[in-house]
């Protein structure tokens, strides 16, 4: 089944993400590199309208670039929504607060990164699930973890990688995983500052993309595998980092892999501009997104926080918000509604019982006279054989 993919920001758009905001009324973030009108490069702020699944017309607010600072190569937005970090091809990165509580005046403040001056440019950034780590993978191959935002260093490792593809961290923010473009992969120990394992692969075989799972039950770290022209997405288990199983999904050459906050959901987009969104629980495609970025490679893809929706990515497109059309998760509101009419019925059900179960419910009852107390334990002044309240019993 085809997504509705609709275009919200045209141009030249190195990378987007959302950003989280209280009561889903969530925003848009999206990098723009130099154009052909020689506009700067700079970082606009656009609101979601969850009714017609798109974006604001016009950005909320802009920060634009120096000259001299480069292109945005990267992104990656706190979960609480109030921070991002964002990499420039000449490595200048730089430190983004997001001010105001209304979307109608919404601010945007520039800060160094001390802890990151003069590192290069910087192809992965990542901020864990919980918000406590933050890792930035270079070009040149360096992997720095930081602590949140005391920016304290975990781990710093030189020669982590030739230079950096794709990076994740695990749920618990116990891992991360980092690929490289010579199809090798690693998983890192984050509080050990160790690395604890390299994925194991075929001479021919390259490493490319990764993604843990994130919903909570299933310990699973998924790869993007490209052997020769043949693309499989293959499964590890991460209590033994052994190969479970594989499956040819988008059977194409994958650009970018994203998975949804809750786990459930697995995308996957081509360097020819399809999309495929999975349905983890059985591995299975639940949908295809066809030509969503004609001819180009997808650059990023991203889940809605709090919806089945997508923004991807590419240099040619720019960014397009799409729709997914996979089953509709429950609402809170509906799931106690869904509680009080169980009850009601089942009130209901008991009522109906009641009157109708004679043999149960409404035994019987006839009028009898009050018992004498005295007929049970007898009358002294009474004969013996006068005790005998049931009658004579002939033998």
């Amino acid at each position: 089944m085809e997504a509705q993919g609709l275009t919200t920001v045209q141009g030249s758009v190195a990378c987007a993400s959302w950003i989280r905001r209280p009561e889903n009324a969530h925003l848009v973030v999206v990098a723009t590199s130099r154009r052909r009108n020689s506009s700067p490069p700079a970082l606009e702020i656009f609101s979601y309208d969850s009714k017609t699944f798109s974006l604001s017309s016009s950005p909320m607010a802009t920060y634009v670039f120096e000259e001299g600072e480069g292109d945005p190569l990267s992104i990656a937005v706190h979960p609480t929504g109030d921070d991002f970090v964002c990499s420039t091809s000449i490595g200048v990165c730089k430190l983004l607060q997001l001010y105001g509580g209304q979307q109608t005046s919404v601010k945007i403040m520039a800060k160094d990164l001390p802890a990151l001056h003069g590192v290069g440019p910087q192809k992965c950034l990542a901020f864990s699930v919980d918000g406590s780590r933050f890792a930035a993978g270079g070009v040149d191959g360096h992997l720095r973890i930081f602590e949140w935002p005391s920016m304290r260093v975990v781990l710093d490792e030189p020669k982590a990688h030739k230079s950096f593809r794709d990076m994740d961290f695990s749920l618990d923010t116990e891992f991360l995983a980092t690929t490289s473009t010579d199809g090798s992969a690693r998983v890192w120990k984050i509080e050990e500052g160790v690395p604890a394992t390299t994925l194991t692969r075929n001479s021919d075989e390259n490493i490319e993309l990764c993604r843990f799972s994130k919903d909570g039950a299933r310990p699973f770290l998924f790869c993007t595998v490209q052997k020769g022209d043949k693309a499989v997405t293959a499964v590890w288990d991460i209590s033994t980092w052994n190969k479970i199983g594989f499956k040819r999904l988008l059977k194409k050459p994958a650009s970018v892999m994203s998975i949804s906050l809750d786990g459930k959901y697995l995308a996957l987009g081509s360097k020819d501009g399809d999309m495929c969104v999975v349905e983890v629980k059985k591995m299975e495609i639940s949908q295809w997104s066809k030509r969503l970025h004609p001819g180009t490679s997808i650059g990023m893809i991203e889940f809605c926080p709090s919806e089945r929706v997508i923004i991807s990515t590419s240099t040619e497109w720019g960014a397009k918000v799409t729709r997914l059309n996979v089953p509709a998760d429950w609402k809170e509101w509906q799931i106690y509604l869904l509680l009080l009419g169980l009850f009601l019925a089942s009130a209901v059900l008991f009522y109906l019982f009641h009157l109708n179960s004679d043999w149960f419910w409404q035994i019987p009852v006839r009028d009898h006279p009050k018992p004498n107390l005295g007929s049970f334990i007898g009358d002294p002044e009474k004969s013996s054989d006068d005790q005998n309240v049931w009658g004579p019993v002939d033998l």
